[in-house]
Parts: structure tokens; sequence; C-alpha cells
């Protein structure tokens, strides 16, 4: 994982000797492994016919099995002379040719292969002085390794070799016998001081003269030499891996802690996840799991293609495997990692040791000065100690002139090595130090403050430092702040209600809202606020429970704050605006109301900040309603005013907007909406508007028929965003569509059922409008006709009650399939008509083209021809809006429909919308547009004819592949492909045996084919 091209390169010089290869990386981070990866890729073998890890060779390997000898350095105190070079001869034994064709330099090491002297020939003379034993070993090795058959010598831990080991292998390499590769490892960080890099010292000797050329004479003088330099992972190398061992259990957040804790470094992320896979998910009952779960959980595992961890900002929802990222967070430092670093931490002389106390107690990259005055060491033993801490790899360079560890773990190795006296020192010294900077850093001193445990004195510096926060444009943490502070159980009265109400006042755009939700909801049931100050923080509850959690029930909240907040009018004035947001159970219908209510209140009490939220809000309205004339008025919104707040209400109206224009069919103009809300938010910083913008813009991605993108996309925001209600509804939503259009059902019910839980709780009904959509739609796609009309009957009168016939384009088709189905004729075309009428006068290009298709399915249950013509403007509506799936399913319906009058016409729609479905990897569609096409015998769309494949997968068993890679079932490929049972069980064997493997493995298996493929094609 993470060393594709370090491997290819790796096994490309084993392939062709002589070569020298160095392999360079940090303690953990996979040169051995990679190591053996390469030998094993090469079919390379030990002496008992095993490969280099003890596993019979790779099937298929490249070249023939070459002999692999392996020794290791240790660091031992007086290392044996020439030790790892021995020990890995002793292997040599079954490779042995007999004595008589040995050269007889090969004697010499009777001496230091006993056990071998009986295939060796006779020792030479010589060897009196220790230069002259060591020459003749030297030439020994040298001629037994000639005499093998392309061996490969691998030396491990080159950073321990004594000097009579180093020489020997640096004459080795600069005189490579012609058919040997020689291999060593190394750890940079731990070579001793002053020593040269390997690189130069195995760098070939000067090209010889006399006739000999490469492979000739004593050998091949100039082998090459390559140095590989093993990296951390990368971040989303990480989350590759934990998705391969854990499967949906790997969220994003998850492997976020895991990049974390372990920096890239492979041997870490593997204990952790070893660790997660072995303890907690063992935890959980069979029943408890999800089917990806109850998988026994391993490296070879697919990867999956989504995290099923539900994640609700505090609405709920169950997660699968528990919080594992909290988990992970306060486990332990893994094993390797942690003898890693305290094996470095004990090279440390006192200069060294005393900055890395230093930094670990410090526990944010800091500069040399501020180390050296916490260390308590003048300046040039402050520089020299930090040079040693840099050179062991303790401590490494972040920016110009910063120092911190190399990860939060191994800074947790470091700060358990500072004893408790000596660590209250340190936390003085970094108060003291801290305090002579401009400005002083308010939350820095009081966190050394509080772990000197001054209880009061940290109280004073809390507030001020959220006080700071503040002023310098960091709500976060000032928010972090007042939420630490308001722990405190003998907090000052006065003191808790100044910072409850600043945390209030701060929480309109928390990122993390159910810190900020647990912490007021404790503040509002306090008997010692003013019943004002109480007013005000029962109204920001209300709007992170409501806006932030997905949660209506915040709207009780706020509009329990009225009463309480009747001398502050401005507030209530907000509050009635965010009381007109909650569209359901009849709400909506008094929206303008409290809208009107607020600007009374304005009228005789200007605030230029809830004003602005009036604006937003009437704009909001006007969208939703479909009222063309909103998108000029939101061209006059300011952007450049000084007031955050107008700031904040401008992105805010641009992106609900945006996020409505998607609903409405307006996909290019929401799209720059979007981007201009997702520039502000950042700009402002206003992180939920920024995610929530993102989110928007990668379901604009989906309905682009960009659908590569949106599982990568939600990745990386779900990295940054861990804690949105809208982003767990927004990524159920469309994943559950993926699910669908690639054949996952089971997952794609899963991902609706999610979603519809999110839209029962939400203010408002869009949601739950989309969820039943998604639901009902793949109900009909099973043949639950019953179980369909149950969803989308209960979605209707959502609709009908909140007024939002423009945001059911998706409902509005699956609503009327359903209702045809289950002989709801007349109800189908009264719901047809009803949201065609409440259109008058609105713009609304998506709706429009659902109720054509409305129009179709309902024309073509009575048997008239002009429903082709309804799927036509269906289609074409969708094509001017930019929604090629859409598109394709209307042509599907138009070929449906044209199909028994005008069989050339269908046969084109219904090709076309094949070759759409085949583009977006729609494997269900695709199933489904080719067993109607040949019910109907419209012929194929430009096959040559049956044709045998031979050991390649034929297009169907391509596709099962595809699906077992998933972790799909045989029932769920029966049903998205359209074949029985017993057909899918014989494609499944079919799979395997071609591809060698078993299901568990389908995912490599497939990729490994395609590679193959691949280079077949290209060296044709």
């Amino acid at each position: 994982m993470g060393r594709v091209g370090e491997l290819a390169r790796l096994t490309e010089a084993l392939a062709r000797p002589p070569a020298v290869l160095l392999v360079e990386g940090e303690a953990g981070s996979g040169k051995s492994r990679l190591v053996a990866e390469a030998v094993r890729a090469l079919g390379g073998t030990s002496g008992d016919g095993t490969t280099k890890d003890g596993t019979p060779p790779a099937p298929g390997a490249a070249s023939p099995r070459r002999p692999v000898l392996l020794g290791r350095c240790h660091p031992l105190r007086e290392p044996e002379p020439f030790g790892p070079v021995v020990d890995a001869l002793r292997d040599a034994a079954a490779l042995l040719p007999p004595p008589a064709e040995l050269p007889p330099s090969t004697g010499a090491l009777r001496l230091v292969l006993p056990d071998l002297a009986a295939q060796l020939p006779a020792a030479p003379p010589g060897g009196g002085t220790l230069l002259s034993a060591r020459r003749l070993l030297a030439q020994g090795v040298r001629a037994l390794l000639t005499a093998l058959d392309a061996p490969v010598l691998v030396v491990e831990d080159l950073q321990w070799a004594d000097d009579a080991t180093l020489d020997l292998l640096v004459r080795l390499a600069r005189d490579l016998p012609p058919r040997l590769a020689l291999v060593v490892t190394y750890r940079p960080e731990d070579l001793p001081p002053g020593a040269p890099a390997p690189g130069a010292a195995f760098r070939p000797a000067p090209a010889r003269t006399g006739g000999h050329g490469a492979g000739a004479g004593h050998g091949a003088v100039g082998a090459p030499v390559r140095l590989e330099r093993l990296e951390p992972l990368a971040e989303r190398e990480v989350a590759e891996l934990a998705r391969s061992v854990l499967g949906p259990a790997a969220t994003p957040e998850l492997a976020q802690v895991l990049y974390e804790r372990s920096q890239g470094l492979p041997l870490a992320v593997e204990e952790d996840l070893r660790t997660l896979a072995e303890g907690t998910l063992a935890e959980l009952t069979p029943a408890e799991r999800t089917p990806a779960e109850r998988a026994p959980a391993s490296p070879g595992r697919p990867t999956a293609d989504r995290p099923t961890v539900e994640r609700t900002g505090g609405t709920g929802g169950r997660a699968p495997t528990g919080d594992l990222a909290a988990v992970l967070a306060g486990a332990e430092v893994p094993r390797g990692l942690r003898d890693a670093v305290t094996e470095r931490l004990a090279r440390l002389g006192g200069n060294g040791a005393a900055v890395v106390a230093a930094a670990a107690v410090l526990g944010v990259p800091a500069d040399e000065e501020l180390l050296t005055a916490v260390a308590g060491l003048d300046a040039e033993a402050g520089a020299d100690g930090l040079t040693e801490a840099l050179h062991a790899a303790v401590l490494r360079e972040t920016a110009p002139d910063r120092y911190a560890f190399r990860s939060p773990s191994a800074r947790q190795v470091a700060q358990g090595r500072v004893a408790g006296p000596r660590r209250r020192v340190l936390h003085q010294r970094a108060v003291a130090a801290l305090g002579t900077r401009e400005p002083r850093p308010l939350a820095r001193i009081a966190e050394h403050t509080l772990a000197m445990g001054d209880r009061p004195a940290w109280q004073d510096l809390a507030q001020a430092a959220a006080d700071q926060a503040a002023a310098l444009g960091d709500p976060g943490g000032a928010r972090r702040m007042l939420r630490g502070l308001l722990d405190e159980p003998d907090l000052d009265p006065r003191r808790r209600g100044r910072a409850a109400l600043a945390l209030a006042r701060l929480a309109a755009d928390d990122v993390d809202p159910a810190a900020s939700v647990q912490v007021l909801s404790g503040m509002v049931a306090d008997p010692r606020l003013p019943v004002a100050d109480r007013g005000e923080i029962r109204l920001a509850l209300g709007f992170l429970m409501a806006v932030h959690s997905g949660n209506r029930a915040g709207f009780d909240r706020i509009r329990e704050s009225l009463e309480e907040l009747e001398e502050r009018p401005v507030r209530a004035a907000r509050a009635m605006v965010a009381i007109a947001m909650d569209e359901r159970d009849g709400a909506g219908r008094r929206a303008g109301e409290w809208l009107a209510r607020a600007e009374g209140l304005l009228a005789a009490n200007p605030d230029e900040d809830v004003s602005a939220a009036v604006r937003a809000t009437t704009l909001t309205f006007q969208a939703r309603d479909a009222d063309p004339a909103v998108w000029d008025r939101l061209d006059e919104l300011p952007r450049d005013s000084e007031r955050p707040e107008v700031m904040r209400q401008t992105t805010r109206a641009l992106y609900n907007a945006g996020e409505i224009a998607i609903e409405l069919g307006y996909d290019r103009r929401s799209a720059n909406l979007l981007e201009e809300s997702r520039r502000l938010a950042r700009l402002t910083g206003i992180p939920y508007l920024e995610c929530y913008s993102r989110l928007a813009l990668i379901r604009l991605d989906m309905l682009a028929g960009r659908w590569d993108l949106v599982e990568p996309r939600f990745a990386r925001l779900g990295a940054e965003f861990d804690d949105l209600a809208m982003a767990g509804a927004e990524r159920s939503l469309l994943f559950g569509r993926l699910a669908a259009g690639r054949g996952r059902l089971a997952l794609a019910r899963e991902e609706f059922e999610i979603a519809a839980r999110f839209g029962q709780r939400e203010s408002q009904v869009t949601v739950a409008l989309r969820a039943a959509a998604g639901l009902g739609g793949l109900q009909l796609l099973e043949g639950d006709i019953a179980g369909a009309a149950d969803t989308v009957g209960p979605a209707l009168a959502t609709a009908r009650q909140a007024d939002a016939w423009a945001r059911t384009a998706e409902l509005l088709p699956v609503a009327v399939e359903a209702l045809l189905a289950t002989d709801g004729r007349a109800e189908a075309g009264a719901v047809t008509e009803e949201a065609t009428e409440s259109l008058t006068d609105r713009g609304a290009p998506a709706v429009t083209a659902s109720l054509h298709l409305a129009r179709g399915l309902l024309l073509d249950a009575d048997g008239d021809p002009e429903a082709a013509e309804a799927f036509t403007r269906a289609r074409d509506h969708w094509q001017d809006i930019g929604r090629p799936y859409e598109a394709a399913r209307a042509d599907e319906r138009i070929a449906a429909a044209l199909a028994a009058r005008d069989r050339a016409r269908a046969a084109e729609r219904m090709a076309a919308a094949e070759r759409v479905y085949l583009e977006l990897g729609a494997t269900t569609d695709t199933a489904r547009c080719r067993k109607l096409r040949r019910d109907l015998d419209l012929g194929g769309i430009g096959s040559p004819g049956r044709r045998g494949y031979g050991k390649r997968l034929s297009p169907r068993e391509r596709q099962v592949a595809e699906l077992l890679a998933q972790g799909t079932g045989n029932q769920d490929i029966a049903q998205a492909l359209f074949l029985s049972p017993r057909t899918v069980e014989h494609h499944v064997a079919n799979v395997l045996a071609k591809l060698g493997t078993g299901r568990a493995g389908t995912a490599q298996a497939l990729a490994r084919a395609d590679a193959e493929d691949a280079a077949a094609e290209g060296g044709g």
C-alpha cells in the first residue's frame, strides 16, 4: 500500500543483475516488507524452496526462482565481524554445488561457516594477519556468491553493521559478481555520527582496463546502484489501508486520527488497525454488525466503497462500530512506534534530552529560542541539543525555525518519560518565556498554567484568552476556551454567566455543534442566570439544534426564548427570523407572519445584522417558491461589508439559493452561487457554510455524470468537517443512488433509510422528499410495489402541506409509477395536475421535466401513443439542464413506448440510454436496459456476435466480478443484473475460476487482471 512505484523499480532492478539496491527509511517505514514483496514478485526462494518471507512463491511469478540469502545486523555492543553475511550464507547449504566445482578461495569460509565445512574446498594458505584474513574472507564470499545461480543477497539494518561487515559489503558492491543482486536496508537517522551516506560508499569503482566487460572476469565493474527512500504514507494511503482492513468502519474521521497518530508510518498504522480489527469489531455481536463488518477483517478484504458509520451531529444515529475514531484517539501509542521512539530517546545526550523534554511540554511547533529557554540551557547548549534531537529524528523542522515531534504519538512517548516534578518546572519556564512575547499567547499560557495545577489563575487566563481569540478572528479557539471554562465545577456564577453568554454569541458558526449543545443545554437550566441572558443562550441552543444538527426540536427552544427576550427586542427579532425557517407541520404557512413581526421590531430598534438575516431569509423563501425574480435580487446582496454578520447572511443567502437551484433544475446557476458561497465562507471564516456549499457542489458533480468524483470528494470533506448533520444526510442520499446504480441494492436501501431518518427530524422537507424518492424507486426496482406506495404516500402529503412541489423533481415520477402499479390511476393523475397547477408562474425546469415524464407514464398506462412525445420532452429538458442519467432514463422510456410502432427509433433510443449507463458505470441500469432490449426484440448495439473469451472475463462476467469485488451477495447480484440466481451462481463460479481466487480476493485479483490486460495491450 503506497509503495507501488518503489516495488516496481526494485523488482525490475532485481530482475537485471548485477545490481546494488539501497532501501532507506526510518524504523517502521516498511523496508523489510518492500524487499520481501519485491523478492516474492521475482519468484525468489530461500534454501528450502520458500520465498524470503517463508511463503510459497507467488503464482505466475515473472521469473524463475532465484536463491535469496538474508542476513541482519543487530545493535550489539560488540557485533560479530561479518555476522550478517555469515548468517546469510548459512542458508546456502542446499544451493551449493559439489566442493570440486567451487573455487579454492571459498575454502576461506570454513572457519566462519563450520556447518558448511564439508561442502567447501580445503582452506587456502595464508591469512596470517588480520588484514590478509579479511582479504581472503572477502574473496571467498565473492567466489561463493558467484558460484550460486543468480542469488539475491539481502542485508538488513546496515546502520548497525560493524566496520568489517561494512568493508566487506563495499568491496563486494564495487566488484559485484555478474549475476548477483545486493540489497541493503538501513535507517538514515541511526547511522553513526559523521558516517558517510551508504549511497556514496557503495558507488561503483572506476572501470578497470584489461578487457573485462560487464559480466566478465572478476565481475561487472560499475554495476548500477539504486537508492529508494521510503517516505511516510500520505493521508489518502492511510485511509485506503484502513478501508482494506476495517471495511465500512473506516470512516474519514478514523483515517484522519490514524494518520495524525502515525504521521504515515506504516508500522504504527498497521498496529492500530490490528488493535481495532481484533478488539473493537470483535466486541460487536453478529446482529449489530453491517454485512461488511460480518466479513473477516483482514488486509485481503476488498476495499469498501463507502463508510457506514452514521455521523449525525447528535441526532441519535447508530455508529455500527462505535466511535472508533474516539477509541483510537484515546488509545496507547502502538508498541512498535513506542519502542522505536524510546530507542532514539535513549541515545540522546543531556542537552538533546533537555530540548526534547521542552518540546514535549510545549506540545506545538516552537522556535529555537523558546525551546532553549524552556529547556533551561544557554544559547550554545540549546543549539547543540536541538541539532542532536534533529539528527536522531526525534524532532523535525516543520517550518523555518519551527521544530516539533514527528508525530503526536512520538510526543506522547517523550512526555511520558518526563517525571512530574520536572514537568512542572518546564511548564513554569514556558509560562515565563511566553509571557515576554507580544502579543501574549494567552491560550498557550493558560494551558501551561492549568498543567501546573493553578486553576484560579487558569480561569482568569481562559476568559482573557477567549476574548483575545474572538477579537483576533478565531471564534473556534474562543469557543474551545469557553467550553473548557464552563466545564469548571467551582466557577463563580457571574463568570459562568458571562462565559455562557459569550459562547452563545459565538455559536452560530460552530463547526463542532455537539460540544456546544451539551454545554448550553446545561446552562439554560441554571436559575442563577439573568432572564434575558438565559433567553440568548436558549436562542443559540435552538440554532445549533435546528441548523447544525438537523433537529427541528431546536425550533421549540427558539420559541421558548421569545418570552425571555422581551427586554432585548433585537434578539427577539432574530429568533422570529429563525422560526420562520421551519416549514414542517404547517409552520411554513406562518413564515411571512414571523418575518413581518421581526421587521416590526426592527423598525423601532434598527439593527443592521438582523436586517441582513431578514433579507437573506426572504430571498431563501423566494428561491424555495421558484420565484424567477430572486436571481436578480441575489446580485444586490452586499459582498464587502465590514460587519461579519452581514457577510455571514450574504453567504447564507447565496448557499440557500444555490442549493434550492439544484432542486429547481438550474444546475449551472447553482454552481456559480455555490462557488461564491464557498469562497465567501472561506474568506469570512464560516466553516459550516463552506462545508454545505461543497456538499452541494459534490451533488452537482453526480447529477452531471461525474460519479467517480463523489466518493473521493466526500472523503476529503469528511476529514475536514466530521460533525454536521447535513453531511450525513447528503452522503446517504448520494451514496444510496450510487449503490443502487452499481447494483448494491441492500447497501442502497440502508443508505436511503438513514437519509429518511434524517428527513424525519429536519425542519426543511427537502431531504425527506429525496429520501422517499430514492427508497421508493429502489422498492419499485425490487418489485415491492406496495412498499413503494407506502413510501411515497407520506412524502406527497409532506410536499402538499409545505407547498414544496417545486422541489419534487426526484419524487414525482417515482410516486406516479408507484400509484399506477397499485391501481391508483386517478390519484396519480390528480397528483400530476396538482403539481402542475402549483408551478404556474414559477421557474422550475427540473420539476417541469419530471412532470413531462409523469404525464408520459399516465399516457403509456392508457395505451396512448402520445406517451413517447411526453417522454421525449422530458429527455430534452434533462439534456438542457445537464443531467445525463435522467436523460437516459427518459430515452429508455421512449424506446419502450415506441417499440411496437417504430422499431428503428426505439432501438436508437435504447442504444443511446445504454451507452450513457455504461459510461456512468450504472451496472443495474445497464442490465435492465439490456433485458428490456431483449424483451422488446430491439437487437444489440453494434454487437459482433457471440465470441469466446478464453481465460478473460466476458462483459457479463466483468459485471459480476465488479459486484463481487464490492462485497455484493449472489441474491443482490441477481436483482441488480436481472438474472436468475442459478445463472448468477454459474457466472460467479466462472469469475472465480478465471481470476484464480476466492470471493474475498476478487477485488485484488480483478485489479491484477486489469493490470495484466493493460500491459498486454501496451506491449502489443
